[in-house]
């Protein structure tokens, strides 16, 4: 039986706690971005890692977010293992191009001759009442690059647990963090290092009628759907991808076998996101065992838009109830 110890943390603190613990176990490992430093970080994810590691290790950059990448793929190519920080996940266009045409391509670019190990951590999504370009989900954006792993959270063991298997990953990963459940509960993390296979999924409730794939911040919210419903006698499967690129297809399959209904939920746009690419999976693998047309529930295809709005914008929970309820009760 392992005796291994735990800690009650938020999500952000697993983050902190995750490069805290690669640092002292690689010094390979460098943080960079915009105020990581004595700061901490305009979310403290990086707090008290500069008094630690000090100013070789932990760096303060100028807001420039193509230079930042820039410089953690130049890092990467030349052994080191950065961890660059983009404030939010919506000022991440302006490196676009160092993370597609650089870090996505450097190895087969050079034949296998360089690697491109390095981390971009960026907060994503919406739900905190933050101006415009501080709540995008555009995970599909880099799901769809070749030579990108593209990682999102929802637990703060699996956050910890990713993070690390990233930072050890030899090929570049986006990790993008759902700031909606930063501090938004706790739970038990393994003190010192562990970690969570990239590319697996999680399912976090197992049921009979109805598989409902999703990932991020929506995944609790869920939950909640899925519990509410079930004093309606609808059993809901949850199942918690964690990573989009690579997608757990296995996962997806195995459980619409079992169900034969399915919903798929998250906040970004709908055209163009992963449901579609989760339904599509679905037709191609398991059209036999399909009782019902596959239910999306999304963000919608307009410019995220202010607090005021909000709201309506991002899948609630009686919104999750209702697609749910229309895959179960298709006859």
């Amino acid at each position: 039986m392992s005796t291994q110890q735990t800690q009650n943390l938020t999500l952000v603190q697993a983050v902190r706690d995750g490069l805290h613990t690669e640092m002292q176990r690689d010094e390979d490992v460098i943080v960079l971005g915009e105020d990581v430093g004595k700061n901490g970080g305009v979310f403290r994810a990086t707090e008290g890692l500069h008094d630690e590691f000090g100013d070789e290790r932990v760096i303060d950059t100028p807001l420039a977010e193509s230079g930042i990448v820039g410089t953690a793929v130049g890092m990467a190519a030349y052994g080191l293992k950065p961890v660059p920080e983009i404030q939010f996940s919506g000022f991440m266009y302006p490196a676009f191009d160092q993370i597609v045409s650089h870090a996505a391509r450097l190895r087969t670019r050079s034949r296998g001759r360089y690697t491109c190990p390095m981390v971009i951590r960026a907060p994503y999504g919406g739900g905190i009442r933050a101006p415009e370009h501080h709540s995008e989900s555009k995970e599909a954006f880099y799901a769809h690059e070749a030579g990108l792993k593209v990682v999102i959270p929802s637990t703060p063991y699996d956050t910890k647990g990713l993070l690390i298997s990233a930072i050890r990953d030899p090929d570049p990963v986006v990790f993008l963090e759902p700031k909606l459940i930063y501090r938004a509960f706790r739970g038990d993390v393994p003190e010192g290092e562990y970690t969570v296979p990239i590319g697996e999924a999680e399912v976090r409730r197992a049921g009979a009628d109805v598989s409902v794939f999703v990932y991020g911040a929506m995944t609790p919210r869920t939950l909640e759907a899925a519990e509410n419903l079930a004093e309606e006698g609808i059993d809901c499967e949850v199942v918690d991808l964690r990573t989009v690129s690579p997608l757990d297809r296995d996962a997806i399959v195995e459980s619409f076998k079992k169900t034969g209904r399915a919903c798929v939920v998250h906040e970004a746009p709908r055209s163009g996101g992963m449901a579609g690419e989760i339904t599509a999976t679905i037709q191609e693998r398991a059209l036999y065992h399909q009782k019902a047309p596959v239910v999306r529930v999304t963000g919608y295809d307009v410019p995220y838009p202010l607090y005021a709005l909000e709201d309506y914008y991002l899948p609630s929970v009686a919104r999750i109830e209702d697609g749910i309820r229309e895959a179960a009760e298709f006859q």
